[in-house]
């Protein structure tokens, strides 16, 4: 009889779900929570449990830390909820983030810097941490007004499966310093914009616009059929630096493992390559997309 009371107790424990805590720190814990949830990855992507790994998972990004990036966010003004500050922290570029919270009145905190180190994602807050509202993507045609309103030939970057939050946030933050119009990621597959991801783009991710797509082949087969040529970066291509990169174009980069996809490849006007002189077979995402971006912008004049 104990046994069989034991047993369904442990029945009744294993199929509780975690509750969200209910004190001042409820809010900050859950997310947490949810935030360092770790799976053994298959080559796909997905966990031995057969969902996507977390980090890939838009429905945990609900802050952004880190002096930069906080910064930008509420200059870009971007609704932000809750500031929580490192108690003591008055310097520098966090006195600026204080500043303008309180004109903004936006409610902040002050918190031991172990607490915040408990709800980082990256690791690396800095001191600051800031609660905000989803990050708003937004559709490509979007992206090609935003071209045509300031009067340039549309420049975009898309992402193929590119997994890593800190490449994609070294991506925008080039892809914003160099005039790129908006950069298109696919909804499977892909990392979103986290915030590991945010951190890494160190604010650039305020100003540049980001689509995700369903369907990336047919994006650029809709790209191509409005005038927009399609460069892939691969070890196939012409060297980068002697192929017509000017007028409209869109600069798709692949994951480091695997480059760009057969079928994305097959949608491709052309493809380019950056010569490599030693034994490593390959460049960092981030680093080809910024060659390959500062190129056009050489190109273009």
């Amino acid at each position: 009889m104990k046994r069989e009371n034991r047993e369904k107790g442990k029945r009744a424990n294993g199929s509780r779900q975690n509750p969200r805590l209910n004190d001042r720190y409820g809010e900050e814990r859950d997310i947490r929570k949810r935030g360092n949830r770790r799976y053994e990855k298959k080559e796909d992507g997905r966990s031995e449990t057969g969902r996507m790994d977390p980090v890939h998972d838009d429905c945990d990004e609900g802050y952004i830390e880190g002096k930069r990036p906080v910064l930008e966010a509420l200059k870009s003004g971007r609704t932000v909820e809750k500031l929580l500050i490192a108690r003591g922290s008055r310097e520098g570029s966090i006195r600026e983030i204080y500043s303008r919270a309180r004109e903004a009145k936006i409610v902040i905190q002050e918190v031991d810097r172990k607490h915040l180190d408990e709800i980082s994602g990256s690791g690396a807050h800095q001191g600051v941490l800031a609660f905000v509202t989803p990050y708003q993507y937004v559709e490509v045609e979007d992206i090609l007004s935003r071209a045509e309103e300031k009067g340039e030939a549309p420049f975009l970057i898309v992402l193929d499966e590119i997994m890593d939050p800190h490449n994609l946030g070294a991506i925008l933050r080039t892809a914003e310093c160099c005039g790129a119009h908006g950069v298109i990621l696919p909804k499977r597959r892909s990392v979103g914009m986290t915030p590991v991801a945010m951190k890494a783009s160190a604010g650039a991710a305020e100003y540049l616009s980001v689509a995700k797509v369903s369907n990336l082949v047919r994006t650029l087969e809709d790209l191509k059929q409005r005038g927009i040529w399609i460069a892939g970066a691969a070890t196939e291509g012409v060297e980068y630096t002697a192929q017509d990169l000017t007028g409209p174009i869109a600069l798709v980069i692949g994951s480091e493992g695997k480059g760009i996809g057969r079928l994305i490849q097959e949608k491709c006007d052309f493809l380019v390559r950056i010569p490599l002189k030693g034994r490593i077979e390959s460049l960092n995402a981030s680093v080809a997309a910024g060659i390959l971006m500062y190129e056009v912008v050489r190109q273009r004049g």
